[in-house]
């Protein structure tokens, strides 16, 4: 075995992909904010990718096992960052997520915290030697994700959140949790909704339940997913080109939440299954790359990205479709926003940096 990594054993195959799914993500932004004051936002789009593919490259460089040994300091330092938020972060449409860098350019370190977590959670379930958990480390694993999600979540940010828990799942699942502590757990959780939906803003409550019946109030809360389900009607079987949805500003954002409805519209039902076999494509390879991981650490840090990205797929296309609440969760890789954009790449050069280590003495 050699010593020392190539980039052969780097996944070609895998990055081709994804650079598909960010090309078509490019030509729908362009499209989408045209003739909008959002123009030009496709190019800011190609910078964040072209940016991001250069992280990837250096962090598939740096061994994943020293990251994993230095963890705790990352994470000391993802709770840094999301208490400044709290206290300096810029403050838009009643939210607080974003810090302001110079340039103008506006970081979510929310999303970067992501990457940390499932580091954080791949450690943790890595050092532990016992076939089945224990309570108490169940209650650790559920503790390392609950802290910055409850941060989150004060922002308030309930979309960013909720893609916090797929973390905490895989890991437990993937640990060896036993079926009467999920159950016990997820029976507490049902009793405790009634405090966590008093606990939420309005306008989330009534995200969460006007997608149910959008039509109720189609020019309040269910405007957003009534607008949707047109646009992806009007696409038909091969597309509308003129998208009136999405070129009369009916869609509202079309560029970041809705980018899949502004996508079916204008490529109808053939393109959006072509875009979701792209993502069934990208999940394979990553599964696979998680099964043939060098350690029980590199398999769970592959399955933690898995299930993030698998979270935010089912969350928008759901949301786009009206079988989900519409929570502001991007589409991987196609909506348009720097830090999504990067913390997927920073996730993909991670599972780059397992892959290229299989053969590593």
């Amino acid at each position: 075995m050699s010593r020392y990594i190539s980039f052969r054993d780097f996944d070609w195959l895998l990055f081709i992909f994804v650079l598909m799914i960010c090309g078509l993500g490019v030509m729908e932004i362009r499209s989408a904010t045209s003739h909008t004051k959002f123009a030009g936002a496709h190019i800011r789009q190609i910078y964040w990718i072209v940016g991001g593919i250069i992280g990837m490259f250096l962090v598939s460089l740096v061994n994943y096992q020293k990251l994993l040994d230095r963890v705790h300091w990352l994470y000391i330092g993802a709770i840094v960052s999301l208490m400044s938020v709290m206290l300096f972060g810029q403050k838009y449409l009643g939210a607080r997520r974003w810090i302001k860098m110079p340039g103008g350019a506006h970081f979510q370190p929310s999303e970067w915290v992501k990457l940390i977590l499932i580091l954080a959670v791949a450690k943790y379930f890595a050092d532990l030697h016992q076939r089945d958990l224990t309570w108490p480390d169940f209650m650790k694993a559920g503790a390392i994700v609950l802290v910055p999600m409850l941060m989150v979540l004060r922002q308030p940010d309930l979309g960013t959140g909720l893609t916090y828990l797929p973390i905490a799942i895989i890991g437990l699942f993937l640990g060896g949790v036993r079926f009467k502590q999920a159950a016990i757990v997820t029976i507490a959780a049902a009793l405790l909704l009634p405090l966590a939906w008093h606990a939420l803003k309005p306008y989330q409550r009534d995200r969460l339940t006007s997608f149910m019946h959008p039509e109720a109030d189609s020019q309040g809360s269910g405007y957003q997913v009534n607008q949707s389900l047109i646009a992806v009607g009007s696409g038909g079987i091969w597309g509308n080109s003129e998208g009136s949805q999405t070129h009369l500003a009916f869609l509202p954002v079309p560029q970041t939440d809705f980018i899949f409805a502004a996508f079916a519209e204008e490529h109808g039902f053939v393109g959006a299954l072509a875009v979701m076999l792209l993502y069934f494509i990208v999940l394979m390879r990553l599964t696979q790359n998680a099964q043939t991981a060098p350690d029980r650490a590199g398999t769970f840090v592959v399955m933690g990205v898995v299930a993030v990205l698998s979270f935010h797929i089912l969350v928008n296309v759901g949301m786009v479709v009206g079988f989900m609440p519409v929570t502001g969760i991007p589409l991987p890789l196609m909506s348009y926003g720097g830090s999504s954009v990067l913390f997927m790449f920073l996730a993909l050069g991670i599972v780059m940096n397992v892959r290229m280590r299989r053969f590593v003495n």
